[in-house]
């Protein structure tokens, strides 16, 4: 009988063991097999120069749309995404600040890794270019000693991801030129310079031979 019992209870911690692997592992796989995650569904704007609508705020003409794939915390934050793919080459979002609040968050797969808002921008421009370790380090090498950049430069932890933009609008009347901000952004990538092509050699012009001189007569 006391066997029987000892096998039971082993059975039945084992069985609890396999379940508790099989749910972690389950649970850590979704973000990989999903289909419908953040960064999927930000990468359809990788080919858009500016952010992809995620959330617009209503109008007096157009009402706020009935759900959106990011967390809405609040009703008067306009949202959009530009997605980047870093193999193609540093990402650069550059936006005007304005009188509304503006904010851009930088995710990766596994979440959000950098952000900053309008005060650190200059002279009303906020550059945000996103590279990896490699393109870093070229850009710093190019970078001229008499005319610092002013980019805000944020090295990835890996070549995907997307940007949130986010404005709001504090007054009921802003909304229009709340969502207007958010289309504004621009969200381009840097192609890598390439070097000037070389001058074409030039022929130097053909010289006519000296005429000759006529013969003197003789005697």
């Amino acid at each position: 009988m006391r066997l029987v019992n000892l096998c039971v209870v082993y059975a039945t911690a084992c069985g609890l063991a396999l379940a508790g692997i099989v749910h972690v592992a389950t649970v850590f796989a979704i973000p990989a097999l999903s289909e419908t995650d953040a960064l999927t569904r930000a990468r359809s704007s990788e080919s858009l120069e500016h952010p992809q609508r995620v959330y617009t705020l209503a109008t007096h003409g157009e009402p706020a749309p009935a759900e959106a794939w990011l967390p809405i915390p609040d009703p008067s934050v306009a949202v959009g995404v530009c997605a980047y793919d870093l193999e193609d080459g540093p990402m650069r979002v550059s936006a005007r600040t304005g009188a509304m609040m503006l904010s851009l968050a930088v995710h990766g797969r596994k979440g959000a890794f950098y952000a900053v808002t309008d005060q650190a921008a200059v002279r009303g421009a906020l550059d945000l270019v996103v590279l990896t370790r490699a393109q870093y380090d070229a850009a710093l090498a190019n970078d001229d000693e008499n005319e610092p950049s002013r980019d805000v430069r944020i090295v990835a932890p890996g070549d995907q991801g997307f940007v949130v933009v986010r404005v709001i609008a504090g007054l009921p009347s802003q909304r229009a030129a709340a969502n207007d901000a958010v289309q504004a952004v621009s969200c381009t990538t840097d192609s890598p310079d390439e070097p000037d092509p070389e001058p074409a050699p030039t022929n130097p012009p053909p010289t006519n031979p000296p005429p000759a001189g006529r013969a003197k007569p003789n005697g």
